[in-house]
C-alpha cells in the first residue's frame, strides 16, 4: 500500500510527489491520459520533425521556482534542460511600432523612449527598485494561504518595511493593470505592451487585482531573460517522472479514476475505472477542477465546502493553433525575429473589449494573439531551417453563444474552428505579410479539445480558475481550504485550482508536499 495516491500527473502532482519522495513516502500517481503531463507537454502535432509544445511554453516560473532550486541537481540528471532567451517578449502594433523587452536594461529603457522620455525615466525608476519589491511581493506570493502563515510574514513585513510600505504594496496588490499604468506610464503603447501579461492569466485591463502580472513579467523578463525547455516543454515533466521512479515510485497513465473511496469522513484510497481499488496509507491527493473533485468525492457534509467548490468560476477559453513553417513570420518589424513571444494586442480597449466579448460567450472580432517563437531559442524544434510557431489565442468563449463581428454564424467549436482560426491567421497575416505561404503544416486545438485532453482545463481555461480577488488568495479554491486541505480527512487538493494558482511554477504542489512531509 503506497503512503500517497496521487490523481493526475499534472507538473503539480509530481513536484508534489517528487518531495514526499525524497523524504521517504511511497507514492502512486494515476493519469487518465496516455502520457503525463497535462497542459504542459510537447508533440509533433503537425508534420513529421516539427516538435509542438501544446499548452505551455514559458517555463520561467518552473526555472525560478522553489522546487526547482531545491532539485535542481537530481532534474539535470533526469534530463532536464533549459534554454535562455535574453529577448523574452514583444509587442507590435498597428501601426508598425513595436516595444520589446530585453535582458538589458539600458536597450531596453532605450526603447521605451522611444515613445516617451517620461516613461523612460518611469521604467528607470521601477528597474532600480526592481529587487526591493520583489523582496516583498515574492514572498507574499509563495507563502501557504492559513492564518498563522499570513500574520507571521504580515509581522515579517511590518518590522521590516513599515506600515507605511505595506500598505502600499495591499493596495499594489489589488490595484487593476489599467489604474497601475495610467499612475506609472503615459504612452498607449508601452502600457498594451505590459498589460497584455494580464490576459495570460484572466486579468483583463480593468479587473482589480491584475497589476501585480504585468509588472512582474516586465521586472522578470528584463532582469532574468525567458526560460524554454530544450527539446519542447516536455524535458521537465520528463525529468520529474524519472524523479519518482528513481525513488520506487509509479507514474500510471491510462488509468482513470472513477472515485475516492471515504468513510466516516475520512478518506482511504480510490477506485479506478475498470473496478481495481488502490489504497493509501496517509494521504489521497486529488489534482482536478473543483467540479471534478466534487464528482469523484460526492458530497462531504461540509455544507458551505460544497457549496462554495460547486460554485467554483473558470476563466474563458483558448484556442492554441500550431503551425509548422518553412521560415520566421516576416514581421513588419524585422527585429522581432529574436524574441521568445510577440504579442498582437494593439491597445488596453481592445483588450478589455476582447474579455468582455469572451465572457459574453461571443467569438471576439480581434482576439489576443500570443505569438511563440520557441525554434527562435531552441532550433531543434524543427528540421535544420525551419520554426514552429506556437500561436496562444485569447481569450475565447468555452461555450459558443455568437460571433461579436457577426461573420460566424456556428455554435460549437467543431463548426467554428476553422472559420475563428482563419481569423486569428489573418490578423496574424496583417503583422507578417506572406506568413500563410510559408505554413506546412497546421493544428488546431479547440478549447474543448483541451477540455477531452485534460478536464482540468474546463471550457478551455488554461488556468483552472478565474484568479480575481474573489477566489484567489486565501479563497482558492475556498476560505479555510487554500493550503490544500479538503472537507474530508486525508483528502488533499492541488493544482491550479487552489492557490497560488496557475502557470508553471508547481508553487500548489510544492506547498502540498511541504504541508504533508513537514518540511
Amino acid at each position: 500500500m503506497p503512503d500517497a495516491v496521487i490523481i493526475g500527473a499534472g507538473h503539480n502532482s509530481l513536484a508534489c510527489a517528487c518531495h514526499l519522495a525524497a523524504r521517504g513516502w511511497s507514492v502512486e500517481v494515476f493519469e487518465q491520459a496516455s502520457e503525463p503531463g497535462g497542459a504542459v507537454k510537447t508533440g509533433a502535432y503537425t508534420v513529421p520533425g516539427f516538435r509542438h509544445d501544446w499548452a505551455a511554453m514559458n517555463l520561467s516560473l518552473f526555472a525560478g521556482s522553489r522546487f526547482y532550486n531545491e532539485n535542481a541537481a537530481e532534474l539535470a540528471k533526469h534530463g532536464l534542460a533549459f534554454v535562455p532567451t535574453s529577448h523574452p517578449f514583444a509587442s507590435l502594433f498597428p501601426d508598425g511600432r513595436w516595444f520589446g523587452v530585453s535582458a538589458d536594461a539600458a536597450l531596453t529603457t532605450a526603447r521605451i523612449r522611444g515613445f516617451s522620455d517620461a516613461d523612460a525615466e518611469a521604467w528607470k525608476a521601477l528597474t532600480d527598485s526592481f529587487s526591493t519589491q520583489a523582496d516583498r511581493i515574492l514572498p507574499v506570493l509563495g507563502t501557504p494561504m492559513t492564518l498563522g502563515a499570513i500574520a507571521t510574514l504580515s509581522w515579517t513585513l511590518w518590522r521590516k518595511n513599515g506600515s507605511g510600505e505595506c500598505l502600499d504594496l495591499a493596495k499594489f496588490m489589488t490595484m487593476s493593470p489599467r489604474d497601475w499604468l495610467d499612475q506609472t506610464f503615459e504612452s498607449e503603447h508601452v502600457k498594451a505592451a505590459l498589460a497584455v501579461w494580464g490576459m495570460h492569466l484572466d486579468f483583463a485591463p480593468d479587473v482589480a487585482g491584475g497589476a501585480v502580472f504585468p509588472y512582474l513579467e516586465a521586472m522578470a523578463g528584463q532582469a532574468f531573460g525567458m526560460v524554454l525547455g530544450a527539446g519542447g516543454a516536455d524535458t521537465m515533466i520528463k525529468a520529474m517522472v524519472g524523479m519518482i521512479e528513481a525513488r520506487g515510485g509509479k507514474v500510471r497513465c491510462d488509468a482513470k479514476v472513477a472515485r475516492i473511496v471515504h468513510t466516516s469522513g475520512q478518506a482511504s484510497g480510490i477506485e479506478l475505472a475498470d473496478g481495481r481499488q488502490v489504497n493509501a496509507a496517509k494521504a489521497v491527493i486529488a489534482n482536478v477542477a473543483p467540479g471534478a473533485l466534487r464528482k469523484l468525492a460526492g458530497e462531504t457534509g461540509h455544507e458551505r465546502y460544497d457549496r462554495e467548490m460547486a460554485q467554483f468560476q473558470h476563466a474563458p477559453g483558448t484556442m492554441m493553433i500550431h503551425l509548422a513553417l518553412d521560415a520566421l513570420p516576416n514581421w513588419r518589424a524585422a527585429e522581432l525575429k529574436k524574441f521568445a513571444y510577440v504579442h498582437l494586442a494593439p491597445s488596453l480597449e481592445q483588450m478589455a473589449r476582447t474579455y468582455a466579448q469572451a465572457k459574453a460567450g461571443k467569438l471576439p472580432d480581434e482576439p489576443v494573439i500570443v505569438c511563440g517563437q520557441p525554434t527562435v531559442v531552441d532550433p531543434s524544434r524543427a528540421p535544420a531551417g525551419k520554426h514552429v510557431l506556437w500561436l496562444q489565442v485569447r481569450m475565447v468563449p468555452g461555450q459558443i453563444k455568437g460571433d461579436a463581428k457577426g461573420e460566424i454564424d456556428a455554435l460549437t467549436w467543431a463548426d467554428a474552428a476553422e472559420p475563428f482560426a482563419n481569423r486569428v491567421l489573418d490578423i496574424v497575416e496583417r503583422y507578417a505579410p506572406g506568413l500563410r505561404d510559408s505554413i506546412l503544416g497546421q493544428h488546431v486545438v479547440t478549447p474543448d479539445m483541451l477540455e477531452a485532453d485534460n478536464p482540468n482545463l474546463v471550457g478551455g481555461d488554461q488556468v483552472c480558475g478565474s484568479h480575481h480577488l474573489h477566489q484567489h488568495f486565501l479563497n482558492r479554491p475556498v476560505r479555510g481550504f487554500a493550503d490544500g486541505r479538503t472537507a474530508i480527512r486525508n483528502l488533499y487538493h492541488t493544482g491550479a485550482a487552489v492557490w497560488p494558482g496557475g502557470g508553471t511554477g508547481a508553487g500548489p504542489g510544492t506547498l502540498l508536499a511541504q504541508k504533508l512531509a513537514g518540511k
